[in-house]
């Protein structure tokens, strides 16, 4: 074999692994077949040049394909390739300003331990402090969590 071969075996190979990253993702058969042409074109230099070479070849094989695909993601196009959105925005699950300890409500459907309830005009959801509660019982708030209530029934 030439050293064109190799070249050639090479290049493939880093086609193959660009087309792995930038279009096709996860593992198929063009990032196995980059793999599996690499490794041969480094077998090969091995083989017909020595040790000298196939180190050589073998260096330059684990320095080019990270530093092709790092360069892949920094142009233009790797840039369109990549989700550059921010997103800044929260979602509201704190409950503590609107509802607070001893706030009365009904539930929405039974507690089974936990449910929907209504309280003051929210609806959120809770957890009974032991048994089951009926739809539509009257509850009294006990405990207030970060996103949930702990309600015991109110005994009439």
């Amino acid at each position: 074999m030439s050293i064109f071969a190799i070249i050639l075996l090479i290049c493939l190979g880093l086609i193959l692994l660009l087309i792995e990253f930038a279009v096709i993702p996860g593992i198929t058969i063009a990032g196995i077949g980059g793999f599996i042409l690499l490794g041969i074109s480094v077998y090969i230099a091995f083989i017909e040049f020595g040790t000298g070479i196939g180190f050589l070849t073998l260096a330059f094989v684990l320095f080019a394909s990270p530093l092709m695909i790092y360069y892949l993601f920094q142009s233009k196009t790797g840039q369109k390739l990549m989700l550059e959105t921010l997103i800044d925005s929260k979602v509201e699950t704190s409950i503590n300003e609107k509802i607070h300890i001893g706030d009365t409500g009904k539930t929405i459907g039974r507690l089974a331990p936990s449910g929907r309830v209504k309280v003051q005009g929210e609806v959120v959801d809770a957890l009974s402090t032991g048994g089951f509660i009926d739809h539509n019982s009257e509850v009294k708030v006990i405990k207030i969590l970060s996103n949930k209530i702990i309600v015991e029934p109110i005994n009439k």
